[in-house]
């Protein structure tokens, strides 16, 4: 099964619609891309919840240690991890009953894709969340 993207009008949708954002391997270094797409998408008014067992906050966030801790729903689960890991953040992923998986530019994995939509599941992947928001707002 090849890995196809839901379209940039669905896209839209999906960020039209959701409220909060879990950021698996969210960095509290200003300096590195998760920090910087995170606080976009913050700064936009999204509630980002840190996913990251190696740092306590993140702008003042208490950070989740897996997205297994987080409590409530969770509307989009963005990952800044390397392809290998993404097994692992699926499983988690379809337990919490997340709405949708969007691994970051760069991050592909086609079993991982396949599990998932399998499942029913949205997934996008190798694409940037801060970037596909504003081309959301440019429409």
């Amino acid at each position: 099964m090849p890995i196809t993207n839901p379209s940039r009008e669905e896209i839209a949708e999906i960020l039209q619609k959701a409220k909060r954002i879990a950021v698996v391997g969210l960095s509290n270094n200003p300096d590195r891309t998760s920090y910087m797409v995170a606080k976009a998408m913050k700064d936009a008014g999204y509630d980002i919840i840190p996913v990251n067992p190696m740092i306590e906050e993140w702008e003042g966030i208490p950070a989740m240690k897996s997205l297994k801790d987080i409590e409530g729903h969770v509307d989009i689960v963005n990952v800044f991890r390397r392809s290998e890991h993404l097994p692992e953040v699926a499983r988690e992923f379809v337990q919490i009953d997340a709405d949708v998986f969007w691994a970051q530019l760069g991050v592909v994995h086609e079993d991982v894709y396949r599990f998932l939509k399998e499942k029913g599941y949205t997934v996008v992947m190798d694409r940037c969340i801060k970037v596909e928001h504003a081309l959301t707002k440019k429409r």
